[in-house]
């Protein structure tokens, strides 16, 4: 039995991770019942359902339906500063070799032309425990093993839980305002997604998700959707909870493919392409670093949409960013603003970050242009 568990990096701290299904071989026609630790079954011929109790020996159980599941048995509990008991959940896709029948997953993001899912989600008032929608990508087109990002819907939470790392923005996305959480569990990055207030059934559109994660610089166009999840994860209790309705699509033969790196010649430039000041603070050790950069509009006329470019010196590469779109070819570095932070006032700044890997020495970049102008040095 194959399984993973997730260095849970702070108090309090979560991401529905560490999962391993092993199919039952049967399909779902009518109630079924999974206590087995990492137990599944298929319903409508599309869809795996898990019990995925990873987190205690204790036994769970759960009653699955031809539309989801519910958790009828929860003996095992855990401490809120520490890891979850269980991930029960209904997937369409890949994970941990075990696919759902007839899957187009993994697909490439720049393939997909739709993704789509509708959820109902039962909750209960006792217990700690979320409610999750889990979407995973990873570089490669991966049917095994832990993926590199995990994008994670909270539509509810109970209790004193809350998602990996730290809340950077918000985002309106789906008609909906959601607080914006980045960290890591070890393991893997996740983007996490906060409802304000708890949220029972939704049709969502998956791409839009992916589409933020992509423009926060946490993936390219070129990575692979992987697998989509929904269920909980339960602390203590949990008896109750279930998932009444699940169903997800997604299409391909699309372009999904973000705007060109450079804007036609006819295009005129960004609004407000005047002075400006770079502040440039970094942190390196042995082998990597992590960089955080101010630029101030010094100019009299606002900026509306900002691209910054420069050089890093030999042996630097970035590998993930922050409130900016970071690309880089070879030593070239562009960061393009995100969609809160793209308008800097006369006087006013507008931040990002990136962590990278070093080989050699470290050295500060030399010159920055923001639109093609040249900044000074703050």
């Amino acid at each position: 039995m194959r399984r993973t568990l997730r260095a849970i990096m702070a108090v309090g701290l979560v991401a529905a991770g560490s999962i391993v299904a092993v199919a039952l071989g049967g399909t779902a026609s009518a109630d079924t019942q999974i206590c087995e630790q990492y137990g599944s079954t298929v319903i409508q011929n599309r869809y795996v359902v898990q019990n995925n109790r990873w987190g205690t020996t204790a036994q769970q159980c759960i009653n699955v339906t031809n539309n989801g599941f519910e958790i009828t048995t929860q003996n095992g509990s855990s401490p809120t500063n520490g890891a979850p008991t269980a991930y029960p959940s209904v997937f369409l896709g890949c994970h941990y070799t075990n696919c759902s029948p007839g899957t187009n997953l993994p697909i490439q993001v720049s393939q997909i032309s739709s993704a789509t899912s509708s959820i109902n989600y039962r909750y209960v008032s006792n217990g700690i425990y979320n409610a999750s929608y889990d979407i995973w990508l990873d570089p490669s087109p991966k049917r095994d093993g832990v993926n590199q990002m995990e994008i994670m819907i909270w539509f509810n939470r109970q209790g004193s839980i809350q998602p990996i790392g730290s809340p950077v923005g918000n985002a309106n996305i789906d008609g909906r305002n959601w607080e914006v959480w980045r960290g890591s569990n070890g393991s893997n990055n996740v983007i996490s997604y906060l409802a304000p207030s708890a949220i029972s059934s939704a049709n969502l559109n998956l791409l839009a998700f992916i589409n933020d994660t992509r423009n926060r610089g946490a993936i390219t166009n070129s990575w692979y959707l992987t697998s989509i999840q929904a269920g909980f994860e339960p602390w203590q209790g949990g008896v109750g909870l279930a998932v009444t309705n699940f169903s997800a699509a997604v299409n391909g033969g699309g372009n999904n493919n973000p705007p060109p790196s450079s804007p036609p010649p006819t295009t005129p430039p960004p609004s407000g392409s005047g002075a400006c000041a770079v502040k440039y603070t970094a942190n390196s050790w042995n082998n990597g670093f992590t960089a955080d950069v101010q630029i101030t509009n010094t100019g009299s006329s606002t900026i509306n949409g900002w691209t910054l470019a420069y050089s890093l010196p030999s042996g630097q590469q970035v590998t993930n960013s922050w409130n900016a779109t970071v690309s880089q070819s070879g030593s070239s570095v562009t960061a393009r603003n995100v969609g809160h932070n793209g308008t800097i006032s006369p006087g006013g700044t507008a931040s990002f970050g990136y962590q990278g890997t070093l080989s050699g020495s470290y050295a500060n970049p030399s010159s920055f242009t923001l639109n093609g102008t040249a900044c000074s040095r703050s």
